[in-house]
């Protein structure tokens, strides 16, 4: 029997505007795309315009992946080796530095504390690409470089930062690392991360849709490119669209590795599909990005956890893939050949708890519903 898409479309249906008012859903297997379907209008308050194919989401941290991506192609020609040491392309990266507690970003004010014996000095300058990949490398999750007066000023902020924990001691994901990990493909190569990604993942896939919208944080695009809104932003104090929502690339002019990219959903699925056919890198370069190198992660990738609530879980014990912030996913799973791209703008409503992490999981269940 051909697969019945409708628990998935009936679920969306139910999310729609609650959860979110804005969703795409690509989903390809076999090498095939097997179904493609927008869902929900762009402004629920406004002219209800519906959302096409063609309209553009924020992908947040799916970023990373093509960040990561970037930096595998450059792995394969020999420009770069996974366990060399970062400093020889930052030499900021030297010395010692204190282990420090970081802030919160979700609760402002809060900070977090992962060593007991903060304030000592550690040396930074052996920090290797392959723990950056593997959020392994000492920095923390996260800093507040929005609050910086301009993108220049972010920037040393990232790369002075303290660290928060011993260097290959445990698993932190975070938006600093990435950071940095652009800021030394930018230095290798000696042009801008945009045209980076440019030349080493969406040209050669054909990706036309997938891309960047620089700015500064207080001039968003004009006209507005057609995407799909999200929060309503208290630092830039207007609703977002075609700018990114993350604080932190924006400050950094809308450019990041770590979140910033705009993507349609045939286009992320068709990303995905690179790592099944080999389109892109080297069989043995996605072995080893989408292997576990550190609990739960690969290169790059998260890997599929067998925590029930994870939204990675209906899948097979092989997959792979990333979420963003603003309700963004693709997981792949090689077991079924399979790639599912879901992309809505969850943070429409802000960015409290608001069950999308379970809407996630029964999307992924409905989907391998009667898939072989």
């Amino acid at each position: 029997m051909p697969w019945d898409p409708t628990p998935l479309e009936t679920l969306i249906h139910s999310a729609i505007p609650g959860l979110f008012p804005a969703a795409q859903v690509a989903i390809r297997q076999g090498g095939k795309l097997l179904f493609a379907r927008a869902f929900g209008c762009l402004d629920p308050g406004a002219d209800r315009q519906p959302v096409q194919l063609e309209t553009c989401f924020d992908l947040a941290s799916l970023t990373k992946l093509y960040t990561a991506t970037a930096c595998m192609a450059l792995v394969e020609t020999g420009a770069l080796q996974l366990d060399q040491p970062v400093s020889r392309l930052l030499p900021e990266l030297q010395g010692s530095r204190p282990l420090h507690p970081y802030e919160d970003p979700l609760q402002p004010g809060k900070w977090i504390d992962l060593e007991p014996e903060t304030g000592i000095p550690i040396g930074v300058d052996q920090v290797s690409w392959r723990q950056l990949l593997t959020h392994t490398s000492g920095l923390p999750a996260w800093r507040p470089l929005f609050r910086e007066p301009d993108a220049a000023s972010a920037r040393q902020m990232a790369l002075h930062t303290f660290f928060s924990y011993r260097p290959g001691s445990r698993v932190v994901y975070s938006d600093i690392g990435f950071i940095l990990l652009g800021l030394g493909l930018e230095r290798l190569l000696g042009k801008s991360l945009d045209l980076i990604l440019q030349g080493q993942v969406l040209q050669p896939l054909g990706l036309r849709h997938t891309r960047f919208y620089p700015g500064d944080p207080w001039n968003p695009p004009v006209p507005p490119p057609p995407c799909a809104p999200t929060e309503w932003c208290l630092w830039r104090q207007r609703r977002l669209c075609g700018q990114v929502h993350d604080e932190n690339a924006a400050r950094l002019g809308g450019i990041a590795p770590h979140a910033g990219l705009f993507a349609t959903a045939l286009e992320v699925a068709a990303f995905g599909e690179s790592f099944l056919r080999g389109s892109l890198l080297q069989p043995e370069t996605v072995a080893e990005m989408t292997r576990e190198q550190v609990e739960g992660r690969g290169l790059g990738f998260a890997l599929r956890s067998s925590d029930p609530l994870a939204s990675s879980y209906p899948f097979s014990p092989a997959a792979f893939g990333h979420t963003g912030f603003t309700g963004t996913s693709l997981w792949i799973d090689p077991q079924r050949q399979l790639v599912v791209a879901l992309l809505t703008n969850a943070v429409y409503h802000g960015r409290q708890d608001n069950g999308f992490q379970a809407f996630r999981v029964a999307a992924h269940q409905a989907i391998l519903k009667g898939l072989s």
